[in-house]
C-alpha cells in the first residue's frame, strides 16, 4: 500500500512503474495482476466509456465479460456522478460480494477500479494527487478512439441506410413514372369509352328490345297454338259426349211422342227412364268440367277423413266386384281437413274406379291415410305447394301401371287410354281440379307392370269443428198455407219448370225474368217468404245484388240461389260465401223441393 507522502521514494517509484505498465494494452492484463498483488487486492480493472452504447466497459487487454447485475449497474451510475467511489460489487460472479474503490478520470471517460482484498481508496487518492500523465493520456486516447469508432460505425450505418433509401427512392421514382404513364393511358381509354358508351348502350338496348319483342311474338303464337289444340281437344270431347247424351234424350222424347200418338202409353215409362238417365249423365259431365276448371262451388267443412274413407270403403266393397281385394289402412290420430265432403267422396270414387279398370283380371286396391309434412325443398319443386302439415290420402292398385309419357297426361281433360266409348277422360281431371280448388296437391307414381299410386295432399285444418248437419232427405215436403216464392230466372224453360214444380208442391209462386221486374213485384206483394234467384241475371244487376236489396226491403225474407256456373257473385276462391244456400243446375224435382223447404225452415 502507498502511504500518503511518507517520503518513501522507492515505494512511490514502484507504484508509478506498475501503474504506467497499464498503459500498454498488450501487457495490461499482467500489469493489472502485478498491481493487484502490490496493493493487496483481488483485481485491478481499467474501465473506459463506450460512447456508442453510453456505458463503461473493460479497456482493451482486460476480459470483456463482467458478472453484471444491479451492483455493477450501481457502480457505473455512481462513477458517472463522482470521481472517487467506494462500495461493494459482485465479483468474481454474481453470488459473491467484495469491496471496491474506483477513481474516475477528470474527463469522465475512464476509471480505475480496485476489487476485493484491502480495496481501500488510499492508493487511488494518492494516484489522484500525484497524477500519472502517461496513463491518463493513454486512457483518454482509448476512450476517444472508442468514441470515434462508434461515430464511424454510426456514420457507416447512416451511409448504408442513405444508400438504401436512395436506391429505394430511385425505384419508387421509376414505379411512379410507370404508374403515371399507365394512369394517362387509362384516362385516355376512359375518355374514349365514355364518348362511345351511350351509343353502344342505346344500340344494345334496341337489339334486346327487338329480341324480346320477337320472343314474345313466338311465345304468343305457341301459346295460341297450344290453347287452340287444347280447346279443340276439349270441345271435341264435350261435343262427342253431349251428342251421345242428347241423342238419348231427344230420341226418347221422339219415341214417347210416337207412343202417345199410337195410344201405347204403357211403354212411355222406359223412355222416360232413358231420357232421365241421359240427362243425369250430362249433369255429371258438366260437374266434372266445372271441377276440372275449379269453378264448381264448394261447401267445405271440417271432415274426419278416416271416417269418410271408412264409409266409402264399405260402398266400394259392394261395387268393385269379388276379384278386387280392397284394404283400408287408416292412420291413428289423423288430423282433420276442411273440404267439401261430397266432392271428396266423388274424388275417391273416381280414383277407385280408375284403379279397378287398371286391374281387369283382379288385384288389390289400397286406400291409405296418414299425417305428413311437406317441407321447403318439396315446395320449391312444386310452385303451388306451401310448406306445412298435410293429410295424405293415397289410392294404390296392382294393375298395369303407366309409362312416364302417359302418367304425365292423366290429369288432362278427355285424355284416356281406354277404347272409344268406354271412358270420358274426365275422372282424374275432376280429381285434379277438386284438389287444387281445395288448396291441396296431387301426385301420381306409376310403373309399368307394378301398378299405380295417386297421392292426394290436403292442408291440415286448425280451426274448431262445426256441428255436423244430419238433414232428413227422406221426403220432400210441400208448402204451407200462404207461403210465397218469388222465382227470378231469365231462361224461360228453367223458369217455367221451377214455377210448375213449386205450384205442384203447394206454394204461391211469383215469377220474374230480371232483377228490376222482381223488385217491382216485391213492392206490390204483401207477402214473399223466399227469393229463388239465378246468380247471373240480365240488366246489370246480379242475383246477389238483388238478394241484398230484397233483404233490405223485406226483412226476414229467405234466399236460395241457383246457377250453372258462378264465378265471383257468391263464390270466392272456390268456396260459397258464409250463409249462402245454392242449388246447382241442372236440378231435379226432388232437389228443388228439398232445397226450398230447407231454405224456408232454416235461419235467415
Amino acid at each position: 500500500m502507498i502511504a500518503p507522502d511518507d517520503g518513501n521514494s522507492e515505494q512511490g517509484d514502484a507504484d508509478i512503474r506498475l501503474v504506467n505498465a497499464l498503459a500498454d494494452p498488450a501487457s495490461r492484463h499482467a500489469a493489472a495482476a502485478a498491481l493487484a498483488r502490490h496493493w493487496g487486492v483481488d483485481a485491478v480493472l481499467v474501465l473506459v466509456r463506450d460512447h456508442e452504447l453510453g456505458v463503461l466497459r473493460p479497456a482493451p487487454g482486460f476480459p470483456q465479460t463482467l458478472p453484471g447485475g444491479p451492483t455493477w449497474r450501481d457502480l457505473f451510475a455512481r462513477c458517472g456522478t463522482s470521481n472517487a467511489v467506494t462500495g461493494t460489487v459482485a465479483f468474481p460472479d454474481r453470488h459473491s460480494l467484495v469491496p471496491f474503490s474506483a477513481l474516475m478520470g477528470a474527463d469522465g471517460n475512464a476509471a480505475l477500479v480496485l476489487l476485493g482484498g484491502e480495496a481501500a481508496s488510499a492508493p487511488l487518492q494518492e494516484l489522484d494527487r500525484i497524477g500519472f500523465p502517461l496513463l491518463a493520456a493513454l486512457l483518454h486516447a482509448e476512450s476517444t478512439a472508442i468514441v470515434s469508432a462508434g461515430l464511424a460505425a454510426e456514420a457507416r450505418n447512416a451511409l448504408a441506410r442513405a444508400a438504401s433509401l436512395a436506391s429505394a427512392l430511385d425505384a419508387a421514382r421509376s414505379e411512379l413514372a410507370r404508374s403515371l404513364a399507365e394512369a394517362d393511358r387509362l384516362n385516355r381509354a376512359l375518355r374514349e369509352l365514355n364518348t362511345t358508351l351511350e351509343e353502344r348502350v342505346a344500340e344494345r338496348t334496341r337489339q334486346l328490345e327487338a329480341e324480346m319483342a320477337q320472343r314474345r311474338e313466338v311465345e304468343a303464337a305457341l301459346a295460341q297454338a297450344q290453347k287452340m289444340e287444347a280447346l279443340g281437344h276439349l270441345t271435341g270431347g264435350v261435343a262427342h259426349d253431349f251428342n251421345n247424351l242428347l241423342t238419348g234424350v231427344s230420341g226418347s222424347l221422339a219415341l214417347m211422342r210416337r207412343r202417345i200418338e199410337q195410344g201405347r202409353v204403357g211403354e212411355i215409362g222406359r223412355y222416360i227412364d232413358t231420357a232421365a238417365a241421359a240427362a243425369g249423365r250430362a249433369a255429371v259431365l258438366t260437374h266434372r268440367l266445372l271441377a276440372f276448371s275449379r269453378r264448381q262451388p264448394l261447401e267445405p267443412k271440417p271432415v274426419d277423413l278416416n271416417r269418410l274413407v271408412a264409409g266409402i270403403t264399405e260402398l266400394l266393397h259392394r261395387s268393385l266386384g269379388e276379384t278386387i281385394e280392397l284394404e283400408g289402412v287408416l292412420a291413428a290420430r289423423l288430423w282433420r281437413v276442411e273440404v267439401d265432403a261430397g266432392q271428396m267422396e266423388n274424388a275417391l270414387l273416381n280414383l277407385a274406379v280408375n284403379a279397378r279398370d287398371a286391374m281387369p283380371d283382379g288385384g288389390k286396391l289400397t286406400i291409405e291415410t296418414r299425417n305428413t309434412y311437406l317441407d321447403e325443398a318439396y315446395a320449391k319443386a312444386f310452385s303451388e305447394v306451401r310448406p306445412g302439415q298435410y293429410i295424405e290420402v293415397s289410392v294404390s292398385d296392382t294393375g298395369y301401371g303407366m309409362p312416364p309419357e302417359v302418367a304425365d297426361r292423366v290429369f288432362e281433360p278427355f285424355f284416356t287410354t281406354k277404347p272409344i266409348g268406354q271412358g270420358t277422360g274426365l275422372g282424374l281431371s275432376q280429381v285434379y281440379g277438386f284438389v287444387k280448388q281445395s288448396s291441396g296437391h296431387v301426385r301420381i307414381y306409376s310403373e309399368v307392370g307394378r301398378g299405380t299410386t295417386i297421392k292426394v295432399y290436403l292442408p291440415r285444418f286448425h280451426g274448431e269443428d262445426a256441428p255436423e248437419d244430419t238433414p232428413d232427405r227422406q221426403a220432400a215436403l210441400g208448402g204451407s198455407a200462404g207461403e210465397t216464392v218469388l222465382v227470378v230466372e231469365d231462361e224461360a224453360v228453367v223458369r217455367a219448370f221451377s214455377c210448375e214444380v213449386l205450384r205442384e208442391l203447394g206454394y204461391q209462386v211469383l215469377e220474374a225474368g230480371d232483377a228490376e221486374a222482381a223488385l217491382r213485384l216485391l213492392a206490390q206483394e204483401e207477402r214473399v217468404d223466399l227469393l229463388f234467384t239465378d246468380v247471373v241475371l240480365p240488366g246489370g244487376r246480379t242475383g246477389r245484388e238483388l238478394a241484398e236489396e230484397a233483404v233490405r226491403r223485406v226483412p226476414g225474407i229467405k234466399v236460395l240461389y241457383t246457377t250453372g256456373y258462378a264465378r265471383n257473385a257468391i263464390v270466392h276462391h272456390g268456396r260459397l260465401d258464409p250463409g249462402v244456400r245454392l242449388l246447382t243446375k241442372p236440378f231435379t224435382f226432388e232437389d228443388l223441393a228439398t232445397q226450398v223447404r230447407d231454405a224456408l225452415d232454416g235461419s235467415a
